[in-house]
């Protein structure tokens, strides 16, 4: 199970023509939208627990079909997003959040 890194640049590429990177998922690879090209929709059903409509939106048709007989765990969904992300030239981990400010605020 091979995954191809792309560049951002790259990616923007496939985005911009409709193609599909491949990642893996539970073994088998699938084809995939670049992370960088999920709608916020998308990350809505996502964040909402929505896999099935998630992962119908962000596979191939025929992709889908291997999600659905595949019937992958959270750990391999979670797995699948990072592959995908990373093979798209995007980071899927959790954002670090806003930095503390440097200026401390005087005591009144």
């Amino acid at each position: 199970m091979t995954e191809e890194k792309t560049t951002p640049a790259e990616a923007q590429e496939v985005e911009a023509t409709g193609h599909f990177i491949t990642a893996g998922l539970a073994g088998k690879d699938v084809e995939v939208v670049p992370g960088g090209a999920w709608r916020q929709s998308t990350m809505r059903k996502l964040r909402a627990g929505d896999i099935d409509g998630f992962m119908e939106d962000v596979l191939s048709p025929d992709s889908y079909e291997v999600y659905l007989e595949l019937d992958p765990t959270n750990d391999e969904i979670g797995e699948f997003a990072n592959a995908a992300g990373e093979a798209s030239g995007e980071q899927m981990g959790k954002s670090s959040g806003p930095s503390a400010s440097s200026r401390r605020t005087r005591r009144k």
